[in-house]
């Protein structure tokens, strides 16, 4: 069953300060596969959304008193929760986003785990003693260096990953005692309502939470608003920066693009296990995450060996129905994304790649593919595509791939396929992007690490420790005639 029969034209309710209310608007979330109509969603309204960001600003002080163990009960009843809907969740994720119900699953066991290392982080948070006597002038102190939150916080979260993307904001905030307001994307409002649902029936104080599912045109306002001074942001480069150059004191947390690249080395034992990976990651999600290969290096002197065991990869996989278990790539997001990755493609072979597999579209079906020696200045190498498509290159050396790499304007995560620990080292040490993954893909990601990029893919760390911390700041009281 779709996810979307279970659903009545009732409009789901937004969520103010804590309480489900009905808006001044309806918006109709449709299928991205076939534009059948999966729920609609009430759209505050001024008033409402006046109401949820001055309930945020008042419960401030008391919410960052709460008790560690009430924050870590409501975290985990997030957890606990979505985990007993799991099933139901994955078809929902499918029903707004398109991506294939195999991979709306992997989304929402990440969720699950995304607020329970929140419970855990919330327990562990401490603060530190440091001792002052390393100084004459400091004998007989110490001081405690404890971390508070820095204010309420405006999350906006992106289409692609509509369930754990609003759990790395959601989840950090409540683990600092943080009030948190979240704007999800337009596109995908259903899954941080399903949150929403869940933190009500914990204890957290009214206006700790509110989810907002307003047009994008409501953004500029929130963002100025000097009451929510921290903003985490998910989304693309040009909205992203605007954004901060519209508030320019408060505090961003910017996860923006990326076009990663995966380099494939003359010691690579597995020339098989690389092309499968690859081709899986380039096109999961259908190409739509930050961290989706786009960009593949591979040595000459294995590449006729790789690139037609790539081909081969990207071949197989099978598009379609994204509720068909066994399709792996679904449709990209709407039509207008379906025609620009088209574009590109064409643009890319106009002006000289040549196109191994793919190219084209049905509706909004992308069909998987692959580009050789595409020019450096293309769009489909240059920029981030965000769609399932795959740029090889063909280099001389790692010293030309890792040049490659860097040369772009992000610089999210990259992924070398090597054996040689000097050239792992060397990856982790010059490549110029915010993770290095060995021996794999640069897709990889594990929700409690710290995750971010560099250089155009913005800046600030996700993974639940680091976003807590990027969401505080220390604070330090000195101790006076302590015996040491």
């Amino acid at each position: 069953m779709h996810a979307m029969d279970a659903y009545t034209p009732t409009p789901r309710p937004c969520w103010i300060a804590g309480q489900p209310e009905q808006g001044v608007d309806v918006l109709t979330v449709t299928h991205p596969f076939d534009d059948s109509e999966v729920a609609s969603v009430a759209v505050p309204g001024p008033e409402q959304i006046e109401r949820a960001v001055a309930a945020a600003a008042a419960v401030a002080r008391e919410f960052r008193s709460t008790p560690a163990h009430v924050r870590a009960a409501a975290l985990e009843h997030v957890s606990r929760g979505l985990a007993a809907q799991a099933e139901e969740l994955a078809e929902l994720i499918t029903a707004e986003n398109g991506k294939p119900l195999r991979w709306a699953e992997i989304e929402v066991r990440r969720a699950v785990s995304t607020f329970r290392f929140a419970a855990e982080e919330a327990r562990r948070s401490d603060g530190v003693l440091q001792r002052l006597d390393t100084e004459p002038g400091g004998e007989g102190r110490i001081a405690l260096v404890r971390r508070f939150p820095k204010g309420p916080v405006l999350g906006i979260s992106p289409f692609n990953f509509p369930l754990n993307l609003v759990a790395h904001k959601v989840a950090p905030a409540i683990a600092v005692g943080a009030p948190i307001l979240i704007k999800p994307a337009p596109r995908t409002p259903l899954s941080a309502l399903v949150l929403g649902d869940l933190l009500a029936e914990t204890d957290l104080p009214a206006g700790a939470f509110s989810v907002l599912p307003v047009g994008n045109e409501a953004t500029a306002a929130l963002v100025r608003d000097p009451r929510l001074p921290v903003v985490s942001f998910t989304g693309s480069g040009p909205v992203g920066w605007s954004l901060m150059d519209a508030a320019p004191r408060k505090h961003f947390v910017l996860e923006l693009g990326g076009n990663a690249a995966a380099v494939v080395c003359a010691d690579w034992p597995d020339l098989e296990f690389a092309a499968k990976r690859i081709a899986t990651f380039g096109n999961y999600q259908a190409g739509q995450s930050c961290i989706a290969v786009q960009r593949v290096l591979v040595d000459r002197s294995v590449a006729d060996e790789f690139i037609g065991k790539l081909v081969d990869a990207v071949r197989a996989l099978r598009d379609g129905d994204p509720h068909d278990p066994d399709v792996e790539v679904g449709p990209v997001v709407d039509t207008a994304a379906a025609e620009r990755i088209v574009q590109w493609i064409d643009e890319a072979t106009a002006q000289g790649a040549k196109l191994l597999v793919g190219g084209g579209r049905e509706g909004r079906n992308v069909r998987p593919t692959v580009l050789q020696d595409v020019p450096k200045d293309s769009k489909a190498w240059a920029e981030e595509i965000f769609g399932p498509v795959l740029a090889v290159s063909v280099v001389d050396s790692v010293d030309e791939a890792f040049d490659q790499v860097n040369e772009s304007a992000y610089g999210l995560q990259a992924g070398v396929f090597t054996k040689d620990l000097q050239v792992a080292s060397r990856a982790g040490a010059e490549l110029e992007v915010g993770g290095v993954v060995i021996g794999d893909v640069p897709s990889f990601r594990a929700d409690q690490m710290p995750y971010g990029g560099v250089k155009g893919s913005g800046f600030g760390r996700e993974g639940v420790r680091s976003a807590m911390a990027d969401l505080s700041e220390e604070r330090i009281t000195v101790l006076t005639n302590v015996s040491l």
